[in-house]
């Protein structure tokens, strides 16, 4: 059966406020990067010499170093190093090809994506499938981008309050200036070259560089978005492709204020929905006395005007919590009991995975995050359009919108300060059309309760490919594949055998509260380790 999301009055004021920024976007303008007159020749194939991974954990992974070019637009110029894993088919008889994952972020070690990942694959695709997973161009092993050090990141983010007061929109776009200024300078030669046009690009000279005529690419949150790219640069190379998490690509690039839009108010609209079971449920919540939305606004204010000071001996503030909250409302019900629980211990002052700052591999993520995106996407340079569109954002949002909007550079919905500043070139950002024309079918994975990538973005993303086809999982949470039987059997039937769902399937086997105990994965969820999870 189809679903329909709720048409409620925060949804209806929020679609406005889209429509109104993409008009003003549109308005505006946001000045492309310039267009190639002539292309270029061919670059040469990387040479692969597989051997032991560093530190070698016996899993049966193998490890190289591609080397492909700099700029895409020199190919026999300067080069990059990037860091490629694979595990062969466990069945070579029956061999189907190559499975690319890639992860979410931008920020994510592809490498770790894959090795972490792969025992929760099912045998039908180990025994058919090499698995294979690389760090994109600067990040970790490839390249690492720096833009603030980890002591000016941590400055930042320990300053930041969870109820910004008078000024912090002034902060916050002098931090984003910093910022843009500090990746200039620190990066000045890799971050004009770190979109995902580029990355794209490199994807093709590692199938070549594999031996491969075509690849099967799983693809979460923004690997969602490299999928995209990769299809619409080269159709013909698609055998099956999953875009999970699916972002709507031109809102995404081209609009961005208007995608900001989306992002904060599903966030916050998830938070809410978490809440609303505490005030239901509050027994099994534990948190707010029946109250808990204005337990958590009382918990802000406390941990503003009080901080909590953890083992490390930074403090734990108000931003602290709604940033961890951010990342761990992606796990959807299973983990409510234990966000609950997280919430009562940081409102007795005792150790919470909520009053966790972010830590140095939380800063090394942060800062190809941003990069990353200001590279991909255009946001107009006025400064009055800047200030009057956070401002909408953080008032369509009150839960999460003030503390993230407001603050220093760090997650997805917050770069607006910093791309709007960006001093860079954006040579490497895709500009050409989505439809991936002529390529084999791509399933597109929609979660309809998704605080990160929207749900309606996964119904435009799919409408936007030739050949997409939507598969939406009725659920709370960010993702689908391996957190729904359901999904997980269709998907893996997709890859192994290129067998499309049939148009307009729903999922709706989400697990409930606290179903699997404490053994639950998203308990404490990391923004820097991205996994696909168990399915259970």
């Amino acid at each position: 059966m189809q679903t329909r999301s709720a048409d409620g009055p925060r949804t209806r004021v929020a679609w406005a406020i889209s429509l109104v920024l993409v008009a003003v976007t549109a308005l505006v303008g946001a000045a492309p990067g310039a267009a190639t007159a002539t292309a270029p020749a061919a670059p040469p194939v990387p040479v692969l010499s597989w051997g032991p991974c560093t530190g070698d954990q016996g899993d049966g992974f193998e490890c190289a170093t591609a080397l492909v070019p700099l700029d895409h637009r020199r190919p026999a110029g300067p080069t990059i190093p990037l860091a490629v894993t694979r595990r062969p088919a466990a069945d070579p008889a029956h061999r189907t090809g190559v499975l690319l994952l890639h992860p979410g972020g931008p920020g994510n070690p592809g490498v770790d994506f894959a090795r972490n990942s792969y025992d929760a694959l099912p045998a039908s695709l180990r025994d058919a499938f090499d698995v294979v997973g690389y760090d994109m161009r600067g990040v970790a092993r490839s390249g690492q981008v720096e833009c603030w050090n980890d002591q000016e990141y941590a400055a930042a983010v320990d300053s930041a309050r969870g109820v910004p007061g008078p000024g912090a929109l002034g902060t916050a776009v002098r931090q984003g200036l910093d910022f843009a200024t500090a990746c200039r300078q620190r990066s000045g030669d890799l971050v004009p070259f770190l979109g995902t046009g580029s990355n794209a690009k490199d994807i093709d000279l590692l199938r070549q560089a594999l031996g491969e005529e075509v690849l099967s690419f799983y693809g979460r949150s923004f690997g969602s978005y490299v999928g995209t790219v990769y299809a619409a640069q080269f159709p013909q190379r698609v055998r099956a492709m999953v875009l999970d998490g699916a972002y709507d690509p031109r809102r995404y690039a081209d609009l961005p204020y208007a995608y900001d839009t989306g992002q904060f108010v599903a966030l916050d609209a998830a938070v809410g929905r978490f809440l609303d079971w505490c005030a239901r449920e509050a027994a099994a919540c534990g948190f707010g006395d029946g109250r808990p939305r204005e337990a958590f606004e009382e918990l802000k204010r406390a941990l503003d005007a009080d901080p909590v000071v953890t083992a490390s001996g930074r403090p734990a503030t108000g931003y602290t919590l709604a940033y961890r909250l951010m990342f761990n409302i992606n796990s959807g019900k299973e983990v409510w009991p234990y966000l609950g629980e997280a919430l009562r211990a940081a409102q007795a002052r005792q150790t919470s995975f909520l009053l966790s700052p972010p830590s140095p591999a939380s800063f090394d993520f942060l800062n190809v995050n941003t990069a990353v995106e200001c590279a991909d996407r255009v946001y107009p340079t006025s400064r009055l359009l800047l200030g009057t569109l956070v401002g909408a954002h953080v008032a369509a949002a009150p839960l999460l919108g003030p503390a993230i909007g407001l603050g220093p550079p760090t997650y997805d919905h917050n770069h607006a300060p910093t791309c709007a500043q960006w001093p860079a070139e954006r040579p490497s950002r895709f500009e050409g059309s989505y439809r991936a024309a002529g390529s084999a079918p791509i399933l597109v994975l929609g979660t309809t309760g998704d605080p990160d990538t929207p749900y309606q973005d996964a119904v435009a993303l799919a409408g936007t490919l030739e050949n997409g086809r939507l598969l939406t999982f009725a659920a709370e949470g960010h993702t689908g594949y391996n957190r729904s039987a359901c999904i997980s059997a269709l998907v893996n039937d997709y890859l192994a055998h290129r067998a499309l769902p049939a148009r307009g399937t729903v999922c709706a086997d989400e697990a409930p509260p606290g179903a699997f105990g404490r053994r639950a994965t998203g308990v404490a969820a990391d923004e820097t380790r991205e996994v696909i999870p168990a399915l259970r």
